[in-house]
């Protein structure tokens, strides 16, 4: 006569584990005003796109070379101390690094992972960009408040642009006439005008601007504002404030989508308590439309020239995750070294390495003759 009530206790207790299961996946679909928050989904090896990630690894004094093909590490370049980032030039041929540690700019050669020469900075350099021309080089010095120019075909210091407090992240207008510099110990983000290397104006957005990106038409400048957990946006034309909107914690680095459609924006937040997504914002109404889970520490942020993969330094747990933007999930997630920093993509199709570990000579009188190599 107990065992029938027995089994309707069991079958009671099993459907009321199953309703509240279902209750807890109800309850987080995304409404109209709640973007949805997506979880990483198994690791897809290959992807449908040529050339080469380089991601800067400050704390291990080294860079990753990563084949987008295969998202699999081709090389791990070791030598320059306190690799904050790089940046590939235009035709993929060269890749310019900084060393915070040391105070240089260095320019790799990407066919055969030797160093090609090497020019002074101020001192504490963070982010290097080159203009859409190749010509130039601009380089933030966090200590001492300026930008260094280097003309690239002679590898020598043709500027110092005083800007704003503490210079971090910069990009250059799509149509090489102006860089934009965030000054991450202040408010301000400082224009330069690239015709004559000067500081033409500084534009009040918020609280620690960290790093800038262009619209692919030149008409609006995003910015992360790291104190405030947002994302701003400048007209470029009146040169001032129109938008603002909230993203995670301690945003850095952002960067926009090929088509215009989305702005993607990697949030850190602190060491101790790390943010661990990726904000994507829609252009057209300006709001986050989903929040991708990525690493401990997402930071640095680049997508593919075809806008189908983003890929996102996670600087707390040493790897990178791959997104692929329209199925908005992590396909893949890359070791990388220690602290990954910045990171950029070269067009250049992945070049086989002699090894699995590559020692750069840095020269000491800066620059090196490299037959058969032009930068």
């Amino acid at each position: 006569m107990k065992q029938p009530v027995i089994w309707r206790i069991i079958l009671l207790l099993a459907v009321t584990v199953v309703l509240s299961a279902c209750g807890g996946n109800t309850s987080q679909q995304p409404t109209a005003s709640q973007p949805k928050t997506i979880q990483p989904t198994a690791s897809q090896p290959k992807a449908n796109v040529e050339g080469t990630v380089w991601v800067a690894d400050e704390e291990g004094n080294s860079i990753t070379v990563i084949d987008a093909s295969t998202n699999q590490v081709l090389t791990t370049l070791t030598g320059i101390e306190g690799a904050h980032n790089l940046q590939a030039a235009p035709d993929g041929k060269t890749v310019w690094a900084v060393s915070g540690h040391d105070s240089l700019a260095v320019l790799i050669n990407a066919v055969t992972y030797e160093v090609y020469g090497i020019v002074p900075t101020g001192s504490m350099p963070a982010h290097i960009v080159l203009s859409p021309d190749g010509k130039k080089a601009y380089v933030t010095n966090g200590a001492d408040n300026t930008v260094t120019v280097i003309d690239v075909e002679t590898r020598m210091s043709t500027a110092t642009i005083p800007v704003g407090e503490y210079p971090h992240g910069l990009r250059p207008s799509p149509d090489g006439r102006w860089v934009f510099v965030a000054n991450a110990k202040s408010t301000t983000l400082s224009v330069i005008d690239t015709q004559s290397d000067t500081l033409v104006a500084d534009i009040e957005v918020g609280e620690s601007p960290v790093q800038v990106g262009f619209s692919p038409d030149g008409q609006v400048v995003y910015f992360s504002l790291n104190a405030e957990n947002a994302l701003g946006k400048v007209d470029v034309a009146k040169g001032s404030l129109v938008g603002k909107v909230s993203v995670g914690g301690g945003p850095i680095q952002v960067f926009v989508t090929p088509d215009n459609k989305y702005v993607l924006v990697a949030n850190q937040g602190t060491q101790d308590s790390p943010s661990t997504s990726v904000s994507i914002v829609d252009v057209a109404t300006f709001t986050v439309v989903a929040t991708i889970e990525t690493g401990k520490g997402a930071h640095g942020v680049v997508i593919d020239p075809s806008g189908r993969y983003a890929y996102i330094t996670n600087i707390f747990e040493n790897t990178v995750s791959v997104i692929d933007i329209e199925q908005q999930s992590v396909i893949a997630t890359i070791p990388s070294g220690s602290a990954p920093n910045g990171i950029s993509f070269s067009t250049l199709p992945a070049v086989p390495a002699p090894s699995s570990e590559i020692q750069l000579e840095i020269p000491e009188g800066g620059q090196m003759d490299m037959p058969g190599m032009t930068p």
